[in-house]
């Protein structure tokens, strides 16, 4: 879990508090994304880290101003949304008197004549009539609060907000709520963005492509921002570069296998039998209007390191290895013997390839990312695992990194993947050690691991 960032010391400013309020998915992934995107856009917030539970969907942040809280919001996908917190508490009559106490001052400029005004009312883990929620708006100290503007349920200038927290366990939701927050609306998140990117809409897409919520998820931790220099080394039909060109960056990918990139191969569209003429990964940022961000995509191996040119290029490199379960993971075989290539057989020869080893392909994935990344750029990728085998020692480690964040997304009760986040904090030296794994995660294949089927214990005490 990634930790909160650290202001600088700011005497003179005075911090406001704020209600974050996340979507209830990948909520390993909220504090990660929070702290890459807060570092990103120069964007000030802190809060008790030893008081954050992640099954509760609301977080007090307290920030320095206004503008910090905009830039947040105008990046972050697991938010739904951030209030101005006006008041809380661990009853409802706490909820009240601190409400009561609120200076008059704070609500001064939204209280106004002219200022139309909404009161909603939200509950986590347990639904409540529409009655009910009316009730407790009307049981508001909020003749003492001074509103002289009207109500607007349509279009309101301001928005206010009574949550209620329930807990996590929905089917045993106490009758009084264990903690209660109202604030006012300062905006939403970029949910919207899941959808208007989906890859049911997308006009190229194959049975590895990244769903557009992870995908921008991806691009955050990578704090990709206007103009970064962004690397798939196993681009496949590259749905991370769309959220990293959206972004601002300026994208470019590799990837071995000829008809995935050139779709060539069969569709993945359910009812889709050949695939259009035009499909591609340029077609795909060009759908989005961010055609001018595409550099190219290459046909290679990207185990091959000895194509590119010894310097650092890259601000960020986004990529998911294939793990050999629905794409085969692949690289070229090594020659066995000197050989030439004649002029006419150029056009049609094709090397033989071989199984990429997972360890391999982490290890070859660091070391590039060590020599070609710009110095405090960021490593982020998948790693597949096996819940009930995994441990820290498992994560690949090298001396120019340092590991920024480890978040799950769990696929199965046995199975998980682990999006790893890492920064650059040495140069690259030809003395420089290679990349390591304390503990082999891979040893075998992954595949048989993935579909092998655990013997159940007989129990003794039960024989039938």
């Amino acid at each position: 879990m990634a930790a909160p960032m650290k202001p600088q010391s700011l005497s003179c400013v005075s911090w406001s508090k704020y209600l974050f309020y996340f979507a209830s998915e990948h909520l390993d992934f909220r504090l990660a994304e929070l702290e890459a995107i807060s570092q990103a856009t120069k964007s000030e917030v802190r809060f008790d880290e030893e008081s954050y539970d992640v099954k509760n969907p609301f977080l007090v942040v307290e920030s320095p101003s206004i503008e910090c809280i905009h830039r947040i919001l105008s990046r972050s996908v697991l938010l739904r949304s951030i209030h101005q917190l006006l008041a809380q508490g661990t009853s409802t009559e706490e909820l009240h008197e601190n409400v009561r106490k609120m200076p008059k001052d704070l609500l001064d400029p939204y209280s106004k004549p002219d200022q139309t005004f909404a009161m909603r009312v939200e509950t986590f883990n347990k639904k409540i009539p529409q009655k009910v929620k009316i009730e407790k708006i009307k049981a508001l100290p909020l003749a003492e609060l001074g509103f002289k503007g009207t109500v607007d349920l349509k279009n309101p200038d301001n928005e206010f907000h009574l949550f209620e927290y329930y807990g996590w366990d929905c089917n045993n939701a106490p009758d009084e709520p264990y903690h209660s927050y109202f604030g006012r609306k300062i905006g939403e998140g970029q949910r919207d963005r899941i959808q208007e990117y989906h890859l049911q809409k997308r006009h190229f897409i194959g049975n590895t492509s990244m769903d557009a919520g992870l995908s921008f998820i991806m691009s955050n931790l990578a704090q990709v921002t206007q103009n970064s220099l962004v690397l798939d080394p196993f681009v496949g039909t590259g749905s991370l570069l769309v959220s990293a060109a959206h972004y601002g960056g300026y994208v470019m990918g590799t990837e071995i296998d000829y008809l995935v990139l050139h779709a060539k191969g069969k569709p993945s569209r359910s009812k889709q039998k050949v695939r259009a003429i035009d499909e591609s990964i340029h077609a795909n940022l060009k759908q989005y209007g961010l055609e001018s961000h595409y550099i190219d995509v290459i046909v290679a191996d990207s185990s091959k390191q000895n194509m590119w040119r010894d310097q650092s290029y890259f601000d960020a490199i986004i990529t998911d290895p294939p793990y050999g379960i629905r794409e085969p993971a692949k690289k070229i075989r090594a020659a066995t013997e000197d050989y030439i290539i004649t002029d006419d057989m150029k056009d049609c020869h094709y090397p033989q390839k071989e199984q990429y080893e997972l360890t391999d392909i982490f290890i070859d994935l660091l070391n590039f990312a060590a020599k070609y990344l710009q110095l405090y750029g960021r490593l982020v990728y998948w790693f597949p695992v096996i819940r009930a085998q995994y441990s820290e020692s498992n994560i690949p480690q090298h001396p120019c990194f340092k590991l920024i964040a480890n978040c799950e997304q769990p696929l199965s009760m046995k199975v998980a993947r682990r999006l790893i986040t890492m920064e650059k904090i040495h140069p690259y030296k030809d003395d420089t050690a290679e990349a390591r794994i304390d503990i082999d995660h891979f040893q075998g294949s992954f595949r048989q691991k993935y579909f092998h089927k655990e013997k159940e214990i007989p129990n003794k005490t039960n024989p039938s």
